[in-house]
């Protein structure tokens, strides 16, 4: 009697499994081809195909914040094999969390520095204004270690917060400048359907040129140099799409190599860690 029922359990449970994948495949293909490929293997599938995290029903059962923090920590050890002696990849990923403001209004009050010292004193500032810090952060940074060192590249995973507000936006772009002002190597990697701002767009106006791309998806390569003519900015733009290939990238390090930035495999290899409930699981 107790066998039977797990048994019942385990059929309703892998039954369940399959009704979710079905709904993910569904959303991102056609009715007609939902059909004939509903018998793809899971592997294939991720492989060739970019879901979208950030709707249902994907989003409910596997939150996009651990997506990408284990994506981001996937393709930095993917990176770091492919690296020599004396270069390495880190992930940094940082959620953004508000914090009462009200806990450091501090101005005015004494604060003794140590035994003996007299208070200090803090004046009231002269003006204090709105200021946009960094939202949420999640990168493969890549350093060259020369005894100190030196970021020489970064991948940077948009999030829905750094497209959300005007001054997130500027803030992430103004990052993304005073990157590439240092000749740091720099990619982004936008998979974000929850908003639909292009932050490219927005770096390229900063940087003074017309913002003539408008994809939601895409992806992005820049490489500062500086030729015969002075300090120049080499670009490589794709837009990306649901249910097609996501394209490698070319991560150009300073002074340094050039590395491939295996996406799509370590795209494959989160899904597969995770889980992701798929046809033909």
């Amino acid at each position: 009697m107790t066998t039977r029922l797990h048994s019942k359990r385990n059929a309703a449970r892998f039954a369940d499994i399959r009704d979710i994948g079905a709904r993910v495949f569904g959303a991102l293909v056609a009715p007609a081809a939902s059909k004939a490929l509903v018998a793809w293997t899971y592997c294939d599938y991720v492989e060739s195909m970019l879901l979208d995290h950030f709707h249902s029903p994907l989003k409910d059962i596997r939150p996009w914040t651990g997506f990408h923090g284990l994506w981001a920590g996937k393709l930095a050890s993917a990176i770091g094999r492919r690296l020599p002696d004396g270069w390495f990849a880190a992930p940094t990923v940082h959620w953004d969390i508000e914090i009462d403001v009200a806990a450091f209004q501090q101005g005015g009050r004494p604060h003794a520095v140590g035994r003996g010292d007299p208070p200090l004193v803090i004046p009231e500032p002269t003006k204090t204004i709105a200021f946009a810090f960094t939202t949420d952060v999640v990168e493969v940074q890549v350093f060259h270690d020369l005894g100190e060192l030196m970021l020489a590249g970064a991948i940077e995973f948009i999030s829905p917060a750094n497209k959300d507000r005007p001054e997130n936006r500027e803030a992430f772009v103004a990052k993304c400048d005073a990157l590439l002002r240092d000749e740091v190597g720099l990619v982004l990697v936008d998979i974000v359907t929850s908003r639909r701002t292009n932050l490219h767009a927005d770096l390229m106006e900063r940087l003074g040129e017309p913002a003539d791309a408008d994809d939601d998806l895409y992806l992005a390569a820049y490489r500062p140099l500086t030729g015969a003519s002075g300090p120049a900015l080499s670009i490589w733009y794709r837009s990306l799409r649901l249910g097609a290939e996501i394209p490698p990238a070319l991560l150009f390090l300073k002074d340094g190599p050039i590395v491939e930035v295996p996406l799509k495999e370590t795209y494959r290899d989160t899904c597969t860690d995770l889980k992701i409930p798929l046809p033909g699981a």
